[in-house]
């Protein structure tokens, strides 16, 4: 064994550790010592039995990539793990925290966090162990991720496997009642007018092709170019409100954590993002057009471990970042398949139904969740649009490779809709008003299409 697991205890026992075998003998070694960083003898809470953490000391040329936990305060026998050789290991960093001495996080205190490769992406070599560490006032244990130098390697799987691997963990995602934006498939969305502009000539406007083929390739994102709903009213408001029957999911399968994962990024695009509604206690106001743009590109990302196919976390995108949830936490729908709620309007995905505040104090931006009869059953309708690993390669549709903007970029009145609204309230509403206000990050004020998603920096790189 490389180092113990450890894990917050108010979820289900769930997760994993490596272990390794050494056919060269000269890359594993046992370690020459340990020393003590940490015991809960002190703590005056109930315990089943006191616990003491020992850091292995690796031998000279060798690095330890965990620590070894006992329940007696005699060293661990020095056959009990080992260390492994630099040239096989990568810095780590840390990662999800698990525990705190006050079983609160804290920074004067002892902390226990997982960890993670500092280096993160398609082509890094570092893999995570699945061991902790101890922090302590900012202090870290000297512990190494390992690293696979036999990267690329052929342990990715290939394109039936892909296919067989997401038809089995599908997400079933689930819309609010009273959601108005829906999702559509791209070539739906260029096929019902769908205009692409030029700058300086903006008065001739080109109809795009279904498939894209049109779009300017590659590029900076320079203003040059964007997307704009049809200039006809109709015609706009229909490609506004999407259209589900036409939807899918666009796959984007990459190794991660030197090839020992894989990666399946699921893009879902929606025609229009809604606006925003602001939550002061128990008065909720809508913020007119504050929020609203063109073009709303929103993913979830299965994590699937190469070594026995089980999907370990799912990412769940919200607004410009998301948080990554335990397949032990999640909602299923059925079988294998995660349930994922897409917040009204805004469209940022949950693992769970509810009211999400981007504030607090029951003052905030309110994301809402809610089971109902809109829903997508995303085995229904995929296709794998990158797999730089697969041979052959997949060959990707012209619309991913357009590196402008999806959206126009639009001066909303940002300032005179606060104002009006402003105007509108007093006493303690306007104040908690004013708060919200704070919040608000620029880029509502001046509102712009995204990018498409290869132009995102979790396209080479993992989830922020």
């Amino acid at each position: 064994m490389f180092g113990c697991y450890a894990q917050q205890n108010n979820q289900p026992l769930f997760g994993w550790v490596l272990v390794g075998k050494d056919d060269s003998g000269d890359i594993l070694k046992k370690p020459t010592d340990y020393t003590l960083v940490w015991t809960s003898e002190s703590l005056k809470i109930s315990q089943t039995t006191q616990a003491y953490f020992w850091l292995p000391t690796p031998p000279d040329g060798y690095v330890a990539v965990g620590i070894v936990v006992t329940t007696s305060s005699d060293k661990p026998s020095l056959d009990k793990i080992r260390c492994v050789r630099t040239d096989f290991s990568e810095e780590c960093e840390t990662d999800n925290w698990i525990w705190a001495q006050g079983t609160v996080r804290s920074d004067n205190g002892v902390n226990l966090y997982g960890l993670r490769p500092q280096n993160r992406g398609t082509q890094a070599q570092a893999l995570s162990v699945g061991t902790f560490t101890v922090q302590d006032n900012d202090s870290s244990l000297s512990l190494s991720c390992l690293k696979n130098n036999n990267f690329p390697s052929s342990s990715m799987p290939n394109l039936k496997q892909i296919e067989a691997l997401f038809e089995a963990y599908s997400p079933f995602i689930y819309f609010h009642p009273r959601e108005t934006y829906l999702p559509s498939s791209v070539n739906w969305y260029f096929s019902n007018g769908a205009l692409l502009y030029t700058k300086g000539e903006e008065s001739n406007p080109v109809p795009i092709e279904p498939n894209g083929s049109n779009l300017p390739q590659g590029g900076s994102n320079d203003g040059t170019y964007w997307l704009d709903l049809p200039v006809d009213e109709n015609a706009k408001e229909k490609i506004r409100k999407g259209d589900l029957a036409s939807s899918e999911v666009y796959l984007h399968v990459k190794p991660m954590f030197g090839s020992t994962f894989t990666d399946i990024a699921m893009w879902i695009f929606y025609p229009f993002n809604g606006h925003s509604t602001a939550k002061l206690g128990l008065v909720d106001i809508s913020l007119g057009h504050i929020g609203e743009h063109v073009g709303d590109w929103e993913h979830l990302t299965l994590r699937i471990s190469n070594f026995d196919g089980v999907l370990y976390k799912v990412y769940f995108s919200e607004h410009s970042g998301g948080a990554w949830v335990d397949t032990s936490m999640a909602e299923f729908h059925t079988n294998n398949k995660i349930v994922a709620y897409s917040a009204l309007n805004g469209h940022p995905f949950y693992y769970k139904p509810g009211l999400v505040l981007q504030g607090g104090d029951d003052i905030g931006l309110r994301d809402d969740t809610e089971k109902s009869d809109i829903f997508m059953d995303t085995a229904g309708g995929f296709s794998i649009v990158a797999a730089e690993n697969l041979v052959p390669a997949v060959v990707e549709p012209p619309w991913l490779n357009y590196g402008r903007e999806w959206g126009p970029k639009t001066q909303t009145k940002a300032g005179d809709e606060v104002n009006r609204l402003e105007n509108l309230l007093s006493g303690n509403l306007r104040s908690a008003f004013e708060r919200v206000v704070n919040l608000l990050p620029n880029e509502v004020y001046e509102e712009e299409g995204p990018l498409g998603p290869k132009m995102k920096s979790s396209w080479n790189g993992d989830e922020r």
